[in-house]
């Protein structure tokens, strides 16, 4: 299981990704991404609504009033221009932190330390 600790930094780039996919309503997301995960990270109700919030607040995502599948009213959240843009910047980002950090793996890995 990964700590929410190791993950706290990402929570807005994995709500990103899957509301770039579609818009989704907030226990849909946090099933989604236990899914994903494989059961690895099950993300708290309130971290996720504060990670929506937060990217409501910086026009990141927008919400809107649907009814789901079910016939449930629900609140589903929708990627802006701006959050998509963001997306895709956020995206590069993460791949130079991940070569840099495989970098000092990879070096610890040879017996390098």
């Amino acid at each position: 299981m990964i700590s929410a600790d190791a993950i706290r930094g990402y929570i807005d780039l994995i709500v990103l990704t899957l509301l770039h996919d579609r818009p989704s309503y907030a226990y849909a997301l946090a099933k989604t991404i236990t899914e994903i995960s494989a059961g690895e990270y099950a993300i708290k109700q309130t971290t996720l609504y504060s990670a929506l919030k937060r990217l409501e607040a910086a026009g990141l995502a927008t919400s809107y009033a649907h009814t789901s599948e079910s016939g449930k009213p629900r609140t589903y959240y929708r990627l802006t221009t701006s959050g998509s843009e963001h997306l895709t910047a956020k995206l590069a980002e993460w791949e130079d932190t991940k070569t840099l950090i495989d970098r000092f793996i990879d070096r610890f890995a040879q017996g390098e330390h």
